[in-house]
Order: structure tokens, then C-alpha cells, then sequence
């Protein structure tokens, strides 16, 4: 508690957060902790918004984590909010695990996008898009190429990601852009198109909603003159 009024950064693994919560840091306030133990969490500190469902919450000074898995998720976004992506990749690559696992909301990371099988219509498709998210994709878009109707493409995209097409798409954009703010000295306004945007300022406020800065400023502390 004395750390945090001092501006210092506090972090909750697993159920860590309970810690936080004892000591009033999370009153008011969303947080994750052990799927287990979720509904303990709320019926103790109803004040608390628990998020039983995602890996885990930054809320800027105070984040929160679900079990050990989502721990290492909640320090590698720490590491990329800190250092960027680049870092974090190399990192995760030395523990041979996913770099970020998407989500949803902007400071929520949801359930993660699973490697596609051969024959899984569902992950080959998240994979194709992946690789075209410069394109004008609409769910009808992917839906068809997955070779589903609409209504079940709905569905079996929020049981294996967690999210809506939609917003997974969004998403993804918003991190593609992150990437190449982070590697090449391209204008915004192409980053921006090359990501699925229509323009830089169609860009500026998706970015600013999940990131946090704006892109200029993600670069002045990213790029790669930093």
C-alpha cells in the first residue's frame, strides 16, 4: 500500500491478488485471479470486479493475473509495455511459448487463438486472416472461407477465442501496427492501411483505446531510431 502511494507499480499473480484486495488497492476496480477462486474473490470483496475469464488486467498501476499460466502472460505484457514487442517476442521465444495471447477489450486479455490443425476450417481461417489483415475482411468474409454459416461461425469463434470476430480483428490490426511502428520508418498513414485502416485517423483512436499512447508516441519510445 505504501509502495503504490508512492507511484509504484504493483503487480497480483494468481492468487496474489487477494493480497491487493486485503489491503483495499482494488476497491472499485476490475481484477483476475485463479479461475478456482474467482467466486471467493467476489463474495469477500464485493466491491471488486472480478473477471473470472481472462488471463489477466492491467489497470496502469495495478495488475492482476489468473493461474501460473496467466502470470507469464501478465509479465511478458509487462515487459512489452516497458520495452515493446520485440523484446517480448524474444523472450517468449526462449520459453517456447506464444509471444501474446489476443483478446478482446483493451486492457483485458481474453482466452487464447489456438494454432491451427490441419482441417480445423476455424484456426486455418484466424490464420489466413492473420496474413491479410490489410484487406477489407468482414465476418461474412470469414465465415465463407471457413465454410460455415454466419450464425455458427458466431459461435464457434467466441467458444475458441473468447471474443467476437469483430473485435478479434480489431484486435489483431491494432497489434500488426504496434509491430511495424516497431521496425520499419513507414508514415502512419501506410501503417495504418497496411494494417486493415482505412487512414491514420481512423487508426489514432483504436490505437490509443488498446496501447494506451498514441502511434507517433508508441514510436518516439519504440521505433527504431528509440
Amino acid at each position: 500500500l505504501t509502495a503504490h502511494r508512492r507511484g509504484a507499480t504493483v503487480v497480483g499473480l494468481c492468487l496474489g491478488t487477494f493480497v491487493l484486495a486485503a489491503a483495499g488497492l482494488l476497491d472499485g476496480r476490475p481484477a483476475a485471479t485463479h479461475w478456482r477462486y474467482a467466486p471467493l474473490l467476489a463474495s469477500r470483496y464485493p466491491s471488486i470486479k472480478v473477471k473470472p475469464d481472462v488471463l489477466y488486467v492491467d489497470e496502469g498501476d495495478l495488475l492482476t493475473s489468473a493461474g501460473s499460466a496467466g502470470g507469464i502472460d501478465l509479465c511478458l505484457h509487462l515487459v512489452r509495455r516497458a520495452y515493446g514487442h520485440q523484446v517480448a517476442n524474444d523472450i517468449a521465444r526462449s520459453m517456447v511459448m506464444p509471444p501474446h495471447r489476443a483478446g478482446g477489450q483493451a486492457q483485458y486479455i481474453d482466452h487464447p487463438v489456438p494454432v491451427p490443425e490441419t482441417g480445423d476450417p476455424l484456426g486455418e481461417t484466424l490464420e489466413w486472416a492473420l496474413r491479410n489483415l490489410d484487406r477489407e475482411l468482414t465476418v461474412d468474409t470469414l465465415s465463407s472461407r471457413a465454410m460455415m454459416s454466419r450464425r455458427t461461425f458466431d459461435r464457434r469463434f467466441r467458444q475458441t477465442t473468447g471474443t467476437t470476430p469483430t473485435q478479434w480483428l480489431l484486435h489483431q490490426r491494432v497489434l500488426h501496427a504496434q509491430r511495424l511502428l516497431e521496425t520499419t520508418g513507414e508514415p502512419v498513414e501506410l501503417i495504418a492501411r497496411r494494417s486493415g485502416f482505412a487512414s491514420a485517423v481512423a487508426l489514432r483512436p483504436h490505437f490509443r483505446r488498446q496501447v494506451g499512447v498514441s502511434p507517433t508516441t508508441y514510436r518516439q519510445a519504440f521505433g527504431p531510431t528509440a
